[in-house]
C-alpha cells in the first residue's frame, strides 16, 4: 500500500485557504481525500473564564494542541481513522464530541501556521501559501469574526493589532519561503487552483510495472 500525499495549505488569516482546500477537494472528488484544519487543534479552554479566554492570543504557536495534531496526522498516514476535536469558537472550548475522519489517498491540512511548525511540515510531501492582500484580509477577519463568531468590532480590532498582525509578520508570512507552490489573490485564484489539482493528480499516478 502506498503512502498518502500528505498536502499543507498555509497563509494568513482570512486568505482563503478555506476556499483553496475546498476547491481541491471538490476537483478530486474521486479520490479519497481526508481533510483536518489546524484550528480544530486549538487548545480547550473550558477551564478558564471566557473574559480571560478572549485575551489569549490565538494566532501564537503554543495557542495549539500541536503535539495531537501531528499524532493525528500520523495515523491518517499509516492509514488509520481519526477523531478529530470539534472547538466552539464562541466559547473557546472544545466540544464533548469528535469528528470522525477516515484515511484518504490525499491528505490535505490547512491553518495559518502549518508551514511555520516544523514537526508538522516534515509530515508535508506538497506545501502549498496562499496569499492574498492585508487589506482584504482584516475585512474578511472582521465580516467572519463578527457574523460567525460572535465577536463586537472593537474586539476585532483590538485582536487584531495586539495579536493577529505581529504573529503574522513574525510567524506566518516568513512561513512562506517553506512553500513548494504560492498561489496569489487567494481562493479566487481558480488558475493556479486548476493548476495545483493538476500537479497532485499527477503526483497519484501510480507508475505501471516494466513488462
Amino acid at each position: 500500500m502506498s503512502s498518502p500525499l500528505v498536502v499543507g495549505i498555509a497563509g494568513g488569516t482570512a486568505s482563503g485557504k478555506t476556499t483553496v482546500a475546498r476547491k481541491v477537494r471538490e476537483a478530486l472528488a474521486d479520490c479519497r481525500v481526508a481533510f483536518i484544519d489546524q484550528d480544530s487543534y486549538y487548545r480547550d479552554l473550558e477551564d478558564m473564564p471566557l473574559e480571560e479566554r478572549r485575551q489569549v492570543n490565538f494566532d501564537h504557536p503554543d495557542a495549539f494542541d500541536t503535539e495531537l495534531l501531528v499524532h493525528h496526522l500520523k495515523q491518517l498516514k499509516s492509514g488509520q481513522a481519526i477523531d478529530k476535536p470539534v472547538y466552539d469558537f464562541r466559547t473557546s472550548s472544545r466540544h464533548s464530541e469528535v469528528a470522525r475522519v477516515e484515511p484518504g489517498d490525499i491528505i490535505l491540512i490547512e491553518g495559518i501556521l502549518v508551514l511555520h511548525m516544523k514537526e508538522v511540515r516534515d509530515e508535508m510531501d506538497v506545501k502549498i501559501y496562499v496569499d492574498a492582500d492585508d487589506d482584504l484580509r482584516i475585512l474578511r477577519r472582521l465580516t467572519r469574526d463578527i457574523k460567525d463568531r460572535g465577536r463586537d468590532f472593537d474586539h476585532v480590532v483590538s485582536q487584531y493589532l495586539r495579536h493577529v498582525r505581529p504573529m503574522h509578520m513574525g510567524f506566518v508570512e516568513p512561513s512562506k519561503h517553506h512553500a513548494d507552490i504560492i498561489i496569489p489573490h487567494g481562493g479566487n485564484n481558480d488558475i493556479a487552483i486548476g493548476m495545483l489539482v493538476g500537479a497532485l493528480r499527477a503526483k497519484l499516478v501510480v507508475p505501471h510495472a516494466p513488462r
